[in-house]
């Protein structure tokens, strides 16, 4: 009698593999730049009318608060993942199939309801968001910030690979929100029974995590060629079809990483390595509470070195200095980055850009998008652990790159949205690595989910102050009277150039906040990694 197949293993690579592969389909709302022409001609909306549409993406795909509760419940002592992923793959359903049935004049809907599906589809990015990126953080607590950009890098790649499938099916923008309601939800149902945490202690091979950034950066630039030889030589459908599996390959190829860190662990389980020591005290000092005595001993203020206690609820992280000046520096960065990607179109259509031009730059976001997560997160990693360095600074830093960014697409010059799209992409990016990792680390693990997801709070607070009552009300201020149109690099010069000095503001707040816990980051973090090496 033939045995019945057993169910696939489950184990904290196969867990990650999941989150990596539901990550890639979940960034919807990078796509906005695509369907939003045709949501504005089949409303008749005018800008202010599409920034509002716009801003309410924002607070959906970043107000994630709801989602985090949902990550912290453990029912019997245990978080289920699964649970959430299946929430966001209702919302995404819930929210882009009626604004298709909308735009494609089935169910027309007025703006306020317009506005509502847009931040039903947007909230589900959070649900997928949440618990892919908790559940990496807690499978591998030590390399916070390298998982944490592998997860946010994918969710940036996202953007380019479904605005890829747009293309290779030619399909027309309100079918594309269609997909939008179909593909990540299918994605989600078929493989949320492999995200799980599992215990954190069980020591792991690094060579297979590196994998997972290689692979990543692979397909990155994967798609960086692709969409420079689509838009330098007009590839034909055919090939755009060979490229398009290719780049399915690529993306599914982290289940090869998860077929050999199985068969490697069930054969040669790693041994107690110094790198395995050095993995649980960096737990250990990240995680774990730091007594009144501890504070005594290493000197500096009791907030600075009480970062990172397991007993920091949301309402007790609200009440800390350092939460305001981390939610106000990522209102200034993550607030102008979704305004500058918010307004893409429009902004090429002022500088007499053509569609086809505008997709790619909405696709060449994505990877500047993913770089900048990526990078971020391996960097700060790398900086935390050699040299001290806290994360906070890493954010001081983009942001004054941003503001250079802003200040060259003020500028209206030739090929001023390449290069200002570019450096405002790689930085947006960063931020949105490196604000995770620095909140599980001054607040702790167990609220991290609810905390970093009520920090994320900031970008949408940013982007209707910047989007909607700077660049939209800027952008119909400039537009001929009676038309919805503005032509010429005035359309967008104010409002970029005052986005500059709020990323110049945000950045000298993200540099207090990095003096104030440079002592946390020192005394506790790297003083405990350096002083078991020298041992």
């Amino acid at each position: 009698m033939m045995a019945m197949p057993r169910a696939p293993r489950r184990t904290r690579w196969s867990a990650l593999a999941a989150s990596a592969l539901i990550q890639c389909s979940a960034g919807s709302s990078y796509c906005f730049g695509v369907y939003s022409p045709a949501l504005k001609a089949s409303q008749g909306y005018d800008q202010s009318a599409l920034d509002a549409v716009a801003f309410f993406k924002d607070i959906g795909a970043n107000a994630g608060v709801l989602s985090g509760f949902l990550a912290a419940w453990a029912p019997s002592g245990r978080r289920r993942p699964w649970i959430v992923l299946l929430a966001g793959a209702a919302l995404c359903t819930a929210g882009y199939l009626p604004m298709w049935l909308a735009v494609a004049g089935v169910a027309p809907a007025p703006l306020p309801l317009m506005c509502v599906y847009m931040l039903l589809a947007a909230q589900a990015q959070t649900f997928f968001n949440t618990a892919d990126v908790v559940t990496a953080v807690e499978n591998f607590p030590d390399r916070r910030g390298t998982v944490i950009g592998i997860m946010k890098g994918f969710l940036g790649l996202s953007g380019a690979i479904l605005v890829q499938v747009y293309r290779t099916l030619q399909i027309d923008p309100s079918t594309f929100i269609l997909m939008l309601a179909v593909l990540p939800t299918a994605i989600t149902l078929m493989l949320m029974y492999f995200v799980d945490v599992h215990n954190a202690h069980e020591q792991y091979n690094k060579k297979f995590l590196d994998a997972f950034s290689v692979i990543a950066v692979t397909v990155a630039g994967y798609l960086m060629i692709v969409i420079i030889s689509d838009q330098a030589f007009m590839i034909s459908s055919a090939v755009q079809s060979v490229c398009f599996v290719i780049l399915l390959l690529l993306v599914m190829s982290p289940v090869a990483i998860v077929v050999k860190a199985q068969k490697s662990e069930s054969i040669h389980p790693a041994d107690s390595t110094s790198e395995q020591r050095i993995r649980l005290l960096y737990q250990e000092a990240a995680e774990g509470s730091e007594s009144a005595n501890s504070a005594s001993t290493l000197g500096g203020s009791p907030e600075d070195l009480s970062a990172g206690k397991e007993n920091l609820n949301l309402l007790q992280a609200m009440c800390k200095l350092n939460f305001w000046l981390l939610f106000l520096a990522m209102a200034c960065g993550m607030g102008s980055g979704l305004a500058t990607v918010n307004n893409i179109s429009q902004i090429g259509g002022s500088l007499g850009y053509e569609t086809r031009e505008t997709s790619t730059l909405v696709s060449l976001w994505s990877i500047w998008n993913f770089s900048g997560r990526f990078g971020a997160g391996f960097i700060s990693d790398h900086f935390l652990r050699e040299k001290g360095v806290g994360r906070p600074f890493f954010i001081g830093a983009t942001l004054l790159i941003m503001s250079l960014g802003h200040a060259i697409i003020s500028s209206g010059l030739p090929a001023s949205l390449y290069i200002g799209s570019v450096l405002v992409g790689l930085c947006y990016g960063s931020q949105w690595a490196l604000m995770p990792s620095i909140t599980s680390e001054i607040f702790g693990l167990n609220h991290f989910g609810t905390i970093f997801n009520m920090v994320a709070v900031a970008s949408p607070v940013g982007s209707y102050i910047l989007s909607v009552r700077v660049v939209g009300y800027i952008y119909d201020m400039e537009s001929p009277p009676g038309e919805r149109a503005c032509v010429g690099k005035h359309c967008f010069a104010l409002s970029f150039m005052i986005m500059a000095c709020v990323c110049v503001f945000g950045s000298a707040v993200a540099f207090i906040l990095f003096i104030r816990t440079r002592m946390f980051y020192r005394r506790v973090v790297y003083a405990r990694l350096q002083s078991f090496l020298e041992k």
